[in-house]
């Protein structure tokens, strides 16, 4: 089992678990044998306690679509896991990825705008930018693309200061018209029908996700979803396909209740098509 707690938007805190497939293939290095997790090796709660911060650019008078938040914060976590920085032997961020992993996976996602937006983009991390939604039906302007920067690793307790200042409450986000539905040939990460998150709590939750079907991905896999720029679409499972999707092998994200929703509740779903079964 892999356990990770994550802050967002509102300091939420989950725990993830895979489903049992996924826990039996977790291994030291890369591709579905061998992820880098080491939970066997360690005691993940003894271990030196690393976080990723992801920052959503939320501009007051301009913030972005929720689902667009949602998926481009996805995306970030994938876009690290898979940067040379982070996976080659003498990278950058490759110690603090690792120790990361070796301990509980927690993502913290604050907002930013303004200055504060500025100040952390000054700071070594990725910028992934959203597609965006469609104009309104009403033909409203559609709202600015998601902007959300993910940084290396750092310790629990040793955030750099333009991060440590940021907000982990606050903005909610909406999306203007529903979002359309998603190409089931391409990966899904289905989002529960039974528990409410706000925008926060729901981007660290995609981002556990993502993060689960990554680890289970073989190498070609891996390699045909980051060169096609990782496509994936986030979207609210109806309750029957919800039960389905639950009891059906793929990575399951479980949280572990520290904020808004009960210990143990099933938040995501990792529906990527390599994952299938037959």
């Amino acid at each position: 089992m892999t356990s990770t707690d994550a802050s967002a938007e509102v300091n939420s805190e989950t725990g993830t678990e895979t489903s049992a497939r996924a826990t039996a293939d977790q291994g030291t290095a890369s591709g579905a044998s061998s992820s880098p997790f080491r939970h066997s090796e360690i005691d993940r709660d003894a271990a030196p306690q690393f976080v990723l911060p992801l920052v959503v650019r939320i501009e007051k008078a301009a913030p972005p679509a929720r689902t667009d938040a949602l998926e481009t914060a996805a995306r970030a976590v994938l876009v690290l896991l898979s940067d040379e920085r982070a996976t080659a032997a003498d990278g950058e961020w490759a110690q603090s990825v690792r120790d990361w992993q070796d301990a509980r996976i927690r993502k913290v996602v604050r907002r930013a705008r303004g200055a504060e937006w500025r100040r952390a983009a000054e700071l070594p991390g990725i910028t992934v930018t959203g597609r965006g939604p469609a104009a309104t039906a009403a033909g409203d302007g559609p709202p600015p693309a998601a902007e959300v920067r993910v940084f290396p690793p750092v310790p629990l307790d040793g955030w750099p200061k333009e991060l440590a200042k940021l907000q982990v409450s606050g903005t909610d986000l909406d999306d203007p018209e529903p979002p359309p539905a998603p190409d089931l040939t391409g990966p899904v990460l289905w989002l529960s029908p039974q528990v409410e998150m706000s925008a926060g709590k729901a981007m660290a939750q995609a981002g556990h996700g993502a993060q689960l079907a990554w680890w289970e991905l073989d190498d070609a896999a891996r390699t045909a979803w980051r060169a096609a720029g990782f496509p994936l679409a986030v979207r609210t499972a109806s309750a029957e396909r919800w039960d389905e999707l639950t009891t059906s092998g793929l990575p399951v994200v479980r949280d572990a209740g520290f904020t808004e929703i009960a210990p143990g509740s099933c938040t995501v779903v990792a529906d990527h098509p390599a994952l299938r079964r037959p």
